[in-house]
């Protein structure tokens, strides 16, 4: 009995850890303006200060996250580079690399 609740409660939750994932978004980590540090993994999530943000695909090359009172633009260009740039409570503008 307790094994079928596990399985039950394991395919209930399943959905939920993946909302966020989008297929598509690309790996990165920039510093956007008013020091909000930004991160993705290949496919999402992408975080904002270490919160996940609600991310959508706009096409297969753009997408939007919107979390800690932010709004995240990011583009993957054809070389596959990655610019972002943000809009909303802290200053806007274009984000910048960090390097590991």
């Amino acid at each position: 009995m307790k094994t079928i609740l596990t399985g039950m409660l394991l395919l209930v939750m399943a959905p939920a850890a993946h909302a966020n994932s989008v297929p598509g978004v690309p790996s990165f980590v920039v510093e956007c303006p008013g020091k909000l540090l930004v991160q993705a993994d290949q496919d999402g999530p992408v975080l904002i200060n270490s919160k996940e943000a609600e991310t959508k695909a706009i096409n297969d090359r753009r997408f939007e996250a919107k979390g800690s009172g932010v709004t995240l633009s990011i583009i993957l260009a054809d070389d596959d580079s990655v610019t972002v740039s943000s809009t909303g409570k802290a200053p806007n503008g274009l984000c910048q690399s960090v390097d590991d």
